[in-house]
């Protein structure tokens, strides 16, 4: 999962997305330096921030990075200092990942989409792909289910057009890379990046 700290732009926050909400939703309960945000209208929880986050944490970096196994335990610390008995539940498996395509098929209820079998480290995922360019034996980017998109939107298990798909194979443009271009098309990767691996933007 991924966790955001900008001192320049928010100040010395971290901030710990869990699930998206709609802002007028949200209920804040204060913990210390810990803010447990949740929705109003059913409970769930939607993350924490945390603030005067250098004091716990060594941060040199900026804007989105992974929350680590490293991060875990200054954070248990924090709730149990501050009576906040959450259990730290947090996926830290990589919800972006380099994905090989190992088959393309034919979708049975539309021709323009694709029926492909991704191959993406520990399991291979069928995704329903609208890319005109897609092609087996490509290295492409998947964002797995769970994932947020840089607009915002959280990958589901889906049905399109009535077949399943698990995850979503990505454009340069919806990862938000500088440069994209405008036409339709899936990121091809180069031949060195590894099935499975992480892939970073």
């Amino acid at each position: 999962m991924d966790v955001y700290y900008n001192r320049n732009g928010v100040g010395d926050v971290l901030i710990i997305p869990i699930k998206q909400g709609e802002q007028d939703t949200f209920k804040k309960e204060e913990y210390g330096d810990v803010v447990k945000i949740t929705d109003r209208r059913d409970g769930s929880l939607l993350g924490y921030n945390i603030f005067n986050a250098s004091k716990y944490f060594d941060l040199k970096e900026q804007g989105k990075m992974r929350m680590t196994e490293e991060m875990l335990a200054p954070i248990s610390d924090l709730f149990t200092k501050n009576q906040l008995d959450d259990v730290l539940d947090f996926d830290l498996e990589p919800k972006f990942v380099v994905g090989y395509v190992k088959e393309k098929g034919a979708h049975e209820n539309a021709d323009k989409l694709s029926v492909c079998h991704v191959d993406v480290g520990e399991e291979s995922l069928q995704i329903v792909c609208g890319a005109p360019n897609i092609e087996q034996g490509q290295k492409v980017v998947v964002a797995k289910v769970g994932a947020v998109m840089p607009g915002g939107m959280e990958i589901k298990d889906a049905k399109l057009r009535g077949v399943p798909s698990t995850g979503m194979i990505c454009s340069a443009k919806e990862l938000n890379l500088p440069d994209a271009p405008q036409e339709k098309g899936i990121l091809v990767l180069e031949d060195h990046y590894e099935a499975g691996q992480p892939f970073e933007f």
